[in-house]
């Protein structure tokens, strides 16, 4: 009996987005108009790559970085959620797949001291120059026209299932934790028996509901939750089980 907690970060973990967060190191804590209209849509990392040369030519440094980072509140109830993982994790592998960058997910999980729940965590790799810019790159290559190009959360989270099973673990049950447009893909890939999370509201919630308008819903279980004591009361009720 071993369950996989697959967690999203932003907006899931953490209840704000990272990289508009670290906007607050910015001069007048904005960025200038050309730099924010950049943006092109699935090219979110070329994006931060060029947010990231905008605060190293203004001189912020990595040591207010990290101190504005992690400031980041928690979501409702995800202090609670995550000890408790803490305290049981012979019966959960956890894993994180998320869009943000390591070194913004490293910070916050060891600032509060979570590191050690989660088992892996998948998300663009990210590292400071020799001239003190943070720079960000690609998770790695895909084929997936519905994600956007640096990153398929189906693809991580196969491939991640393929490698436990070569070495003898396999799942009673797969609970996947998330909010936004890019969990939707992950979300296709589970089975009848496992469990999508997503958060009231947000994208992935709303994403799902049109599946079963349409008459092609997700084939595994949805529950919604607003605060991750929902989560917490579902993996007690799994454990008891």
């Amino acid at each position: 009996m071993k369950f996989l907690l697959v967690f999203d970060f932003d907006h899931t973990i953490i209840d704000e987005n990272s990289d508009t967060w670290i906007v607050k190191c910015a001069p007048e804590r904005k960025l200038p108009n050309g730099l924010r209209n950049s943006y092109q849509p699935g090219h979110w990392t070329e994006y931060m790559g060029r947010v990231f040369v905008y605060l190293g030519d203004n001189g912020v440094k990595e040591d207010e970085m990290k101190r504005t980072m992690t400031t980041i509140p928690f979501t409702t109830g995800m202090i609670d959620l995550l000890g408790f993982i803490g305290e049981n994790k012979e019966l959960f592998d956890c894993i994180i797949v998320s869009d943000s960058n390591a070194v913004f997910i490293d910070w916050i999980l060891k600032a509060a001291n979570f590191r050690k729940v989660f088992d892996e965590v998948f998300t663009n790799p990210a590292a400071f120059s020799n001239t003190g810019y943070l720079t960000v790159q690609h998770f790695h290559a895909h084929h997936c026209a519905k994600c956007p190009e640096n990153l398929c959360k189906r693809k991580v989270l196969k491939e991640y299932l393929d490698k436990q099973l070569e070495r003898g673990v396999s799942y009673t049950q797969i609970v996947y934790i998330g909010d936004g447009g890019n969990d939707l893909c992950p979300v296709m890939f589970l089975k009848k028996n496992d469990i999508a999370m997503p958060r009231q509201g947000y994208t992935l919630e709303k994403k799902i509901s049109q599946l079963a308008q349409s008459l092609s819903p997700v084939q595994c279980s949805v529950l919604v939750w607003s605060s991750a004591i929902d989560i917490m009361s579902y993996l007690k009720l799994l454990i008891k089980e």
